[in-house]
């Protein structure tokens, strides 16, 4: 694994919030770090991972989309590569599947199950990016999770002429 200082520390506001319960405390460590790499101008990595992280401790479902929707515009500029260099333990397409499953999931909180499942749609058509790991197991478990969410939800109607 190549030494990447940002990913590091990118870490241990995941480390903070997840192990510690240390929410507002990796929140102000996310933010720090996102000056620090020139929010969206940074390295699309770090701007993806940092988003994808921040979105996790945000307090309001707005919020949280936003981060969750930067680090969905930011991915498509990750090269595997630039993952492998990262140490990233799989290509730039396997971080698709949980992007578009948090995003699907705060669609859902804010009562929108159409974009809801459109992004669980697209989860789904990215899991083949990943393993058969543990990490594999905890996006499936979370697309199962929606799913079920999104059961009780109306489908969408037609209108005239669709």
């Amino acid at each position: 694994m190549i030494d990447d200082p940002t990913m590091t520390r990118i870490g241990q506001g995941v480390e903070l919030h997840h192990h510690l319960g240390q929410r507002e405390a990796a929140r102000d460590l996310f933010a720090q770090i996102w000056d620090d790499i020139g929010g969206e101008q940074g390295d699309p990595l770090h701007v993806c991972v940092l988003a994808h992280s921040m979105a996790d401790v945000q307090d309001d479902v707005q919020e949280e989309l936003l981060w969750d929707l930067r680090a969905l515009a930011a991915v498509g500029q990750v090269t595997d590569e630039r993952v492998a260099q990262a140490g990233v333990p799989f290509s730039a397409a396997g971080l698709y599947p949980s992007l578009h499953l948090n995003v699907g999931e705060c669609y859902r909180k804010l009562g929108d199950p159409d974009r809801a499942r459109e992004h669980l749609q697209q989860a789904r058509d990215t899991m083949g990016a990943l393993g058969d790991d543990e990490y594999a197991q905890l996006i499936r478990s979370g697309l199962e999770r929606l799913t079920e969410q999104l059961q009780g939800e109306p489908l969408p109607r037609s209108g005239p002429g669709e």
